[in-house]
């Protein structure tokens, strides 16, 4: 498969996406050192608890880009032969501990404001501090929607995520200029709670974040749109007549490794399977950048009627149970009473198994002198 993975188009389409990711995270990481340092001297001037928290969540946010950085380069190592479907995961872990240091912000911030609750301070606010904020919340709406178009663009889950806590933080930055004007207007301070409310936010966005990245890290389902393209254009072949048990390997985003089953006549020659298969790699390659390491075969009986019409009963009999989602690999060898096929059972059933076992039996009610040689399957792109 060298020949795949050497495609210089790719390699370049890589380089760029890293490019972007850390000139992006660069760019991140300037804006919140800056926002920071002037909600640090605000917050500490006025004895803001809420815009001091503000500050340590834009210096935290500027440590995530950090991170990104340097998941991005490490991901972008070539694969050796300790790893050699390459490094792409190590930007899960990133995406993985940005989550982390957003929830450990949230919890730290919690502790602040109860202390602040307990032990109040009277805040002293000025036009100029707040027209910093105002500009702060400005900045940060941008810097949100900007680095998260870019992640959605470059399919980057670590800008995604700091996209979306840059957009979280203009939020709680608008909060902390309400409750200014709150204080100024009526003479309540409610800085130790808003502080209180922004941490909660914060630890519920930390731990969606974190759940997010561990389900890729687990390993999700197959995207259904992938799929779908992907059957299409093996379908698309004159002599496949059928595309099955497609099963994804992600090392990385958009760094896909799979295999396939095809149907096909039972007349085709070897050397015509060999070219096919061929030929069915190479497109989904150049078509879906993913690499299928293997592409397995059925053979469909087409040179006998009476087989063909023992199939279509066959099929009848399975169709009939439900949450049977599809049937595929079906042969009928005559002359050896042996009958093969493998049954899809939807993940709705409350007992696959059980589903299975009933497919089976019927069948076998049907056809009792023949060898029945089934497999209970399973659709990974399943909605």
């Amino acid at each position: 498969m060298s020949r795949f993975q050497e495609n210089g188009t790719l390699v370049q389409k890589e380089r760029s996406r890293a490019k972007t990711i850390i000139r992006t995270s660069i760019i991140g990481i300037v804006a919140n050192v800056f926002l920071a340092g002037f909600k640090a001297v605000i917050g500490l001037m006025t004895h803001s608890i809420a815009i001091v928290l503000d500050a340590v969540n834009n210096i935290s946010d500027a440590g995530s880009s950090l991170i990104t950085i340097i998941g991005t380069k490490l991901a972008g190592r070539e694969p050796d032969k300790k790893h050699p479907f390459g490094y792409g995961r190590i930007e899960y872990l990133s995406a993985m501990i940005i989550s982390v240091i957003v929830l450990y912000a949230g919890v730290t911030s919690f502790v602040e404001s109860v202390k602040q609750i307990l032990h109040p301070e009277t805040p002293d606010y000025t036009t100029v501090s707040l027209i910093i904020v105002a500009v702060a919340v400005v900045v940060k709406i941008i810097l949100g929607r900007y680095v998260k178009s870019i992640g959605m663009r470059v399919n980057s889950d670590s800008l995604i995520n700091s996209g979306e806590d840059a957009t979280l933080d203009s939020i709680i930055s608008a909060s902390t200029l309400v409750a200014a004007g709150i204080y100024l207007l009526f003479d309540v301070s409610l800085e130790a709670w808003l502080g209180a409310v922004i941490s909660l936010v914060i630890i519920k966005s930390g731990v969606e974040m974190l759940k997010d990245t561990i389900s890729q890290i687990l390993g999700e389902k197959n995207d259904p749109d992938l799929t779908k393209n992907i059957k299409r254009t093996v379908c698309g072949f004159p002599q496949v007549q059928g595309a099955y048990d497609l099963v994804l390997n992600n090392y990385g985003p958009d760094t896909w490794n799979g295999s396939i089953h095809i149907e096909v006549p039972d007349t085709c020659s070897a050397d015509q399977l060999d070219q096919l298969i061929r030929d069915i790699q190479v497109a989904v390659y150049q078509q879906h950048q993913v690499i299928l390491t293997a592409v397995g075969v059925y053979s469909v009986n087409t040179r006998d009627a009476e087989v063909i019409e023992m199939q279509k009963k066959v099929r009848d009999i399975v169709f009939a149970h439900e949450h049977v989602k599809q049937m595929h690999g079906f042969y009928l060898i005559k002359d050896q009473k042996a009958l093969r096929f493998d049954v899809v059972i939807s993940f709705d059933a409350k007992d696959r198994r059980a589903v299975y076992t009933e497919v089976v039996a019927d069948v076998q009610k049907a056809f009792p002198d023949y060898t029945l040689q089934t497999t209970m399957d399973t659709d990974f792109a399943e909605e």
